[in-house]
């Protein structure tokens, strides 16, 4: 839960750093660099290195901390994430060093869960950072996004996974946060409720210092092709502050940082667009590697020049393409490649990209012209680093490529320097990094190992960053809009939330307003598949004060007006421990007040006996919603047990996978028979994809039966211990359990959920049915009573 805090300083105060200051001139605060365009203005780097010679390799220092991302340096420390650990231990962390030694200074552990991603790609994304406070960001595998200090200590966190249903795919594709203007941005695919229930590429704002919830936006409301990974870079075009980014949509577009409106989209591909853009002045290039919406070839790289928007389509000028393009350094042929994994590189007026088989090109970035290319690679990730003359690469397979630059013509083969990564642990060492330079020196990972490389006597600092072009004066009184904060609450039964209404100008900074306004708990919309629309939240307001109505649980909106602005907050009243829900009241059609993750995936239906209980939908194929926790409570849920009866049945000879989750377990019913035993089974596991748990034990439920299902996680000083009982429905529960489990790396809290896997739909028809009801949650252990006074 996050309580509302007011801001201890006005917003305009907070919200008007440059983009590049002289003070974070000595940091690498985000991936790309203090110019967010792959440039480092470092020089006397190393032209080579070796890390088997100790005196003259080049090499200041190494640590045993491999990695998949870019290394983070802000204020003489240095940060990454990694995927760490094996077995029943393997986890993420993030990790802190001193940027000059090397010395490890801490570690701050989170466990995996949630997710398809595999363990070789975990620590994916990249870290952000606010050089004021010291804090740093992290969006973890698993769905946490968190804010640590210069200590390690946990500022705040927040489950995206659990409190706003954000979706992962197998590719380790999820998004880096960036921090701008006291906010912490952070893009995903999720579908969570009400207006957001749909599956579709959203951006949500959080207030940096305290975590809660400042604005939503959703990129597109009618296209999805997959997740992504684009990490946004800021910029100040046409006076606005703006978050370029590419999309799960096949766009790229432009937000206002502070507000998250959409100013202008592009679409470029029929696919994700995962590279991030760079920008130099009011120029932005974006690269992609899918379909084009206009045919053949495949790929693409575009100049859009985003201070100048075409008034009735709202694109921005597209200065140059490279779609059907041909060019003299490509034998007077089109490009057809995929620039779509390995972000691109700015500097001194070229464009370095390197496309999906390892070919690195070159363009003139003022009209687009091929300049040259060079194979050094069969596959790639990681981006190129432009510093002191060189170019910094690597590919997949354990190869770093320094290429001397010799400004507009391609460099000399003979003075590239490659050195290859021998294996270690009887495996390749795998190079994924995107290799930083500051302070004098370079640093990068390796799947095994970090390293800080250095030519003896380097100065570090010397080059200069600009500051960028500024936004437009404030204006106080030029008020362009109104948001509530925060805008998105979740709360307790009978519990009182403030909103303050948040006048801003054209650029979301806040300005002095003294319209009262009007505050309003509306009627929501009609989901879809409903044929009652939702209740109004029950409560009253005034204001700005909600008072909460003592329901177990629901959700809706609060309304502001003010004129003709309009502001709106959503509210989600979370069910508490201890928690019952049979759905008899529930219309058909709809979903249980106050969960998260169950709008379009699970509805209310009435069976023949008359019954009204939950179903699991069937009737489409793709994972998101084939298969979903439905979430219940709060995160912090900890210590209890979750029952439900439930039903699966068989259609086109397979049955459904059917269960329950407790603090990120989850208990499965597997509609899959033993290939051994021709028997199905119970399964207890805490991570699909790799699986850190994976115990099954014999249990062969059969279609059409109701069976009563309980999972219990017990939280013990070092372990948790996971229990489980299914038996048939209305039989006298069993004294043993079913399967049992001791985890001695413990998840020690999470939402409990119900959770459902339809294996069987076609495009013709749909699959099995799972069926839900008389769904409890209770604390394991009864709550002390009060003593006699």
């Amino acid at each position: 839960m996050h309580p509302y805090r007011l801001f201890l300083l006005p917003l305009f105060a907070l919200l008007s750093a440059p983009l590049v200051s002289a003070a974070g001139a000595a940091d690498w605060v985000h991936w790309r660099g203090p110019e967010q365009n792959g440039h480092s203005k470092e020089t006397g780097l190393p032209a080579e290195f070796d890390p088997r010679q100790k005196e003259k390799g080049n090499v200041a220092w190494t640590q045993p901390f491999g990695g998949r991302s870019a290394p983070l340096v802000m204020d003489g420390r240095l940060y990454i994430i990694q995927g760490t650990g094996e077995g029943l231990g393997e986890a993420e962390q993030v990790v802190c060093f001193d940027e000059k030694t090397g010395k490890k200074l801490w570690e701050y552990r989170v466990s995996v869960y949630h997710t398809d991603i595999v363990s070789s790609r975990l620590g994916w994304t990249t870290l952000a950072a606010d050089p004021a406070t010291g804090h740093v960001y992290a969006h973890t595998t698993a769905g946490a996004l968190l804010c640590l200090d210069r200590a390690g200590k946990l500022v705040w966190t927040r489950h995206l996974t659990e409190e706003f249903g954000r979706v992962t795919g197998y590719g380790g594709r999820i998004v880096s946060p960036v921090f701008d203007s006291g906010l912490v941005i952070i893009g995903m695919v999720n579908g969570s409720w009400g207006d957001l229930a749909r599956g579709l590429n959203r951006f949500v704002a959080f207030d940096a210092k305290t975590g809660e919830v400042v604005w939503w936006s959703t990129l597109s409301p009618d296209t999805l092709y997959g997740t992504y990974y684009s990490i946004p870079v800021v910029a100040v075009i046409g006076g606005q502050r703006l978050l370029l980014t590419g999309g799960a949509d096949g766009s790229v577009h432009a937000l206002k940082v502070r507000t998250g409106e959409v100013v202008w989209s592009k679409q470029l591909a029929k696919g994700v667009i995962n590279g991030s853009p760079v920008v130099s002045g009011n120029l932005v290039y974006f690269s992609h590697g899918e379909e084009n919406p206009e045919g053949a070839p495949i790929g693409r790289i575009v100049c859009l020049d985003a201070s100048q928007i075409d008034p009735a389509t709202k694109d921005p000028k597209v200065v140059w393409d490279t779609f059907r393009r041909k060019y003299k350094a490509n034998r007077n042929r089109e490009l057809a490649n995929r620039f779509g994994l390995a972000s691109a590189a700015l500097a001194d007026g070229l464009l370095y990209v390197p496309d999906d088989t390892g070919e690195l090109f070159c363009f003139r970035a003022k009209d687009g012209e091929m300049l040259w290319k060079s194979r050094y690679a069969t596959e790639v990730r990681g981006a190129p680093l432009v510093a002191d003359g060189k170019l910094y690469v690597f590919d997949v397979k354990g190869r770093m490529l320094i290429y001397k630059l010799n400004g507009e013509k391609a460099p000399d083969p003979d003075e590239t320097f490659e050195y290859k990564f021998p294996a270690k642990d009887g495996l390749p060492t795998e190079t994924n990094c995107t290799p930083i330079a500051v302070n004098g020196r370079v640093y990068f990972t390796t799947r095994t190992d970090l390293y800080a490389l250095a030519d003896a006597g380097a100065k570090a600092g010397a080059g200069k960053y600009e500051a960028g072009p500024e936004e437009a004066p404030l204006k106080e009184g030029a008020v362009a809009g109104v948001r509530l904060f925060p805008a998105d609450a979740s709360a307790k039964p009978g519990e009182k939330v403030t909103f303050r209404a948040v006048f801003f100008d054209a650029n979301g900074r806040e300005v002095k307003h003294d319209a009262k306004g009007e505050w309003s708990l509306p009627v929501p919309p009609l989901p879809k598949g409903a044929t009652t629309p939702p209740p109004a939240l029950q409560g009253t307001i005034a204001d700005g004060v909600l008072a909460l109505a003592p329901v177990p649980s629901q959700q809706g909106y609060v309304d502001f007006q003010a004129g003709g602005l309009k502001a709106r907050a959503r509210v989600r009243v979370v069910p508490q421990i201890p928690y019952a829900q049979n759905f008899d009241k529930l219309p058909p059609g709809a979903a249980p007040g106050g969960w998260v993750n169950v709008q379009g995936k699970y509805l209310a239906k009435k069976l023949d006996d008359g019954s009204l209980v939950l179903s699991k939908a069937n009737t489409d194929a793709r994972p998101p919603l084939a298969r979903a926790n439905g979430y219940i409570t709060s995160p912090e849920a900890t210590d209890y047990t979750v029952q439900a009866d439930m039903q699966g049945t068989k259609v086109r000879d397979r049955m459904p996978d059917m269960g329950l989750v407790n603090c990120r377990y989850t208990l499965v019913l597997d509609g899959k028979p033993d290939p051994a035993t021709g028997k199905r089974t119970l399964r207890l596991t805490s991570w699909d994809a790799r699986p850190r748990i994976g115990h099954e034990v014999p249990f062969d439920w059969q279609p059409g039966e109701w069976y009563t299902v309980k999972f219990t996680v017990e939280q013990t000083e070092k372990t948790a211990e996971l229990k489980a009982k299914v038996w048939k429905r209305g039989e006298a529960e069993p004294a043993e359990w079913t399967a049992t489990f001791s985890d001695p790396s413990p998840n020690r809290a999470g939402a409990a959920a119900l959770y459902g896997y339809v294996t069987n739909v076609t495009d013709a028809e749909p699959g099995s049915d799972i069926y839900y009801d008389n769904v409890t949650v209770t604390p394991n252990k009864a709550p002390a009573k009060a003593p006699n006074k």
